[in-house]
């Protein structure tokens, strides 16, 4: 005892845990079993299925030795890493010129552009295809310009799938552009470079990782889609059709597994690769650096505000025509303006309570996963210790942006379905569309979430703890008031999504629980094609009001909670 009380050596003592650290683990514990149960323990139960036969028996790799030796099924590979890589080499020079204009010339009507780029995030996916079977179909008022080409198959899927992606690679490409340090291209003009050699050796090099980070996402998100090549994909088959087709056509799970598994690992090697290259970003703006301000430039304007205007006409073109596709009586033999495709009680698809399903369906994934997601970010962020636990929350919450929705919604049969499942009451109800909603679409928010809370000092907690204030407090009246406009963007996020998803949700509805955006795709399998653009189109409308709502909701809130914000 002595010589260890008079050895000179310090002993490092481990603060006592306060009321608060207990209840914050606890909750995170508690979110981390939620979303153990809501991921992995459903990818577990498909993986596992794609190794059993229709009996539940193990037969170990038969099934992918079955599907590899299917050359029709081994073909759908080929066919979506094809159709995947020509999309996001289109997407994202398209993506680059135009995030080019809007931050690096000085066209005019740029907040025009900037919005009419966003119109496509409005839709699902479903109805790019709907407007192109239009535009470019057998009985397609422009079908000529693809002097004879079918748009029925790696055409029309390229060409709605980079419609669908574009403002998707675009948010991050203006991001990347929009960081410049003015010196370096000053230093270019000095020394009498060229601009074509100061594209290639001062912009391109600065908007490096941003355009590896969009040609990840938008290449995940076109292999893994399943709305444009099933509307418009014809008999060119793609993965995420394939498992559509050996589960809702064949029923063949098993198989359906295996597909699932074939194209989770292509997903989950871009998120992988994503990963490791955005640790090896370095900033590029230092606090020295001056803001690039563009000058004018007569000719390079024009040509990009022409470039823009294309493409801002394609995007108009495109839902332009699936609104007028909505009101037309009956194409192309009776083109006068009808209400009567809006009449969705006597078309297959699930009628008007399909669309008031998705409404409740948006609005409980934006209430129920705002305040998870968001509290769940908080302890990650803000808890105190348990370094291991935290770590473990954060790397779980990260999964499911390498999960395509097809293979969760599978996975969710598999597990929910299962009769010795405690929770197998939720199959079938709106509350497992709603769980699984908010699972596909964690990532996202909880990244928005942890980069909001970075943002904040670390001494409100350390203050509010030598005050001996409950956290819960410090947490009402001052972390979410400060992430308000955050904690916003996660509600509209997800209930914009709940709107349009279709893959997460297609296997997972009942005859009670039909979505608006299964109903476009049941009435475009029943050749109802009009009326499935109309529905397509209330999706839309209904998601500009969200959005309008929301930004009505963000000012009154900022005016409020966020006075200290302005001088």
């Amino acid at each position: 005892m002595a010589d260890t009380a008079f050895s000179g050596k310090s002993v490092p003592i481990k603060p006592k845990l306060s009321n608060d650290d207990w209840i914050m683990r606890g909750a995170m514990i508690l979110i981390g079993l939620v979303l153990i149960i809501a991921i992995i323990l459903p990818l577990y139960a498909m993986l596992s299925k794609s190794f059993e036969d229709s009996d539940g028996n193990f037969i170990g790799l038969a099934n992918y030795v079955e599907y590899f030796s299917t050359p029709a099924l081994f073909q759908s590979i080929y066919n979506s890493l094809s159709i995947s890589v020509i999309a996001t080499i289109v997407v994202l020079v398209t993506s680059f010129l135009y995030a080019y204009a809007l931050t690096r010339t000085c066209i005019p009507f740029k907040k025009f552009f900037r919005l009419v780029a966003m119109i496509p995030l409005l839709t699902p996916s479903l109805l790019s295809g709907i407007s192109l079977v239009y535009w470019f179909g057998n009985q397609g008022v422009a079908k000529e310009l693809l002097f004879g080409e079918s748009i029925y198959g790696p055409i029309g899927i390229v060409f709605g799938s980079s419609y669908w992606v574009f403002p998707h690679a675009l948010m991050i490409v203006i991001t990347a552009l929009s960081i410049a340090d003015s010196r370096l291209y000053e230093a270019a003009d000095a020394l009498r470079t060229s601009k074509i050699r100061t594209f290639f050796t001062v912009t391109l090099p600065g908007a490096k990782y941003g355009l590896i980070s969009a040609g990840f996402v938008v290449f995940t998100l076109v292999f893994t889609d399943f709305g444009v090549p099933k509307v418009i994909g014809g008999n060119y088959n793609m993965l995420a059709t394939d498992i559509y087709k050996q589960v809702i056509g064949q029923l063949n799970f098993q198989m359906g597994a295996v597909v699932s598994v074939v194209l989770l690992a292509p997903a989950l090697l871009a998120f992988v690769l994503d990963r490791i290259v955005q640790k090896k970003q370095v900033a590029l703006l230092s606090a020295k650096a001056v803001p690039l301000v563009p000058k004018p430039d007569a000719k390079r304007d024009m040509f990009f505000l022409g470039f823009c205007t294309l493409v801002a006409a394609v995007i108009i073109g495109m839902i332009g025509m699936a609104q007028y596709a909505a009101l037309v009586k009956f194409w192309p033999y009776d083109l006068s303006l009808s209400l009567n495709n809006y009449n969705f009680d006597v078309m297959d698809g699930g009628g008007w309570d399909s669309f008031y399903n998705s409404i409740e369906l948006g609005l409980w994934s934006a209430t129920i996963g705002t305040v998870v997601i968001f509290f769940g970010a908080y302890l990650v962020q803000k808890g105190r210790g348990f370094e291991k636990g935290r770590g473990l929350f954060q790397a779980i919450a990260i999964i499911p942006l390498a999960v395509p929705g097809m293979v969760l919604g599978l996975a969710y049969i598999f597990f929910f379905n299962n009769p010795d499942n405690p929770l197998n009451f939720i199959y079938g109800t709106m509350i497992i569309l709603v769980v699984v909603t908010i699972t596909h679409f964690y990532t996202v928010s909880h990244l928005t979430a942890v980069t909001a809370l970075q943002q904040m000092d670390n001494e409100f907690e350390a203050v509010s703890a030598s005050l001996k204030a409950p956290f819960y407090k410090t947490f009402t009246r001052v972390t979410v008031p400060v992430c308000s406009p955050a904690i916003l963007d996660i509600s509209i996020y997800l209930f914009m999504n709940a709107m349009t998803t279709v893959s997460a949700v297609v296997f997972l509805y009942s005859s009670d629980t039909s979505l608006a955006s299964i109903a476009v795709l049941n009435m475009d399998d029943a050749g109802d094609i009009a009326p499935a653009a109309a529905m397509a189109m209330m999706i839309a409308y209904t998601c500009l009001g969200a959005r309008i709502l929301h930004a009505l909701l963000s000012r009154g809130i900022m005016k409020k909670t966020a006075a200290w914000r302005g001088r």
